[in-house]
């Protein structure tokens, strides 16, 4: 930028030194601004969470988690499903979920939803352990404080 406005001053000078008729037929002065091309962002590709497919007969028989009295866990079956106030919960492939029959239907809930009983039910009690995977992405919902220091999660 500096190069260039030195050039347009040294123009000038040798221009004023010009007669008019020279000056106006000879010199021609032109300043081209570019504009920057424009920027695209890509869109965030959209996150699909997909619910767990519960599908039972009938209401499964419910555990009381003895270090949670007011939850309760199903000991058998391929899903982790836990009641607490009436209401049945499941941590599916890293997320959490909340129904309020045994077989769905099935919503996503954050993980600061959970009621904090759920979240401290000790890995014991899940059917499907969650791997190191979901305890990163999901911030270790599973794994209540003092529980990983313990060794049980």
């Amino acid at each position: 930028m500096k190069e260039k406005i030195s050039r347009f001053v040294a123009v000038v000078i040798v221009a004023a030194g010009l007669p008019a008729s020279a000056l106006a037929a000879d010199v021609k002065i032109g300043i081209n601004v570019g504009t920057p091309p424009p920027v695209v962002v890509a869109p965030v590709p959209a996150v699909v969470i997909t619910p767990p497919s519960i599908t039972l007969a009938a209401p499964p028989p419910l555990v009381v988690v003895p270090s949670a009295p007011t939850v309760q866990y199903v000991p058998s079956g391929p899903h982790n499903l836990f009641v607490f106030g009436g209401r049945y919960y499941s941590f599916h492939n890293g997320h959490w979920f909340h129904a309020g029959h045994y077989n769905g239907p099935w919503g996503h809930i954050k993980r600061e939803k959970v009621p904090a009983a759920v979240i401290g039910v000790p890995v014991t009690y899940y059917r499907v352990k969650p791997d190191k995977k979901d305890k990163h992405e999901d911030g270790g919902a599973h794994c209540p404080p003092g529980q990983a220091k313990k060794g049980r999660c």
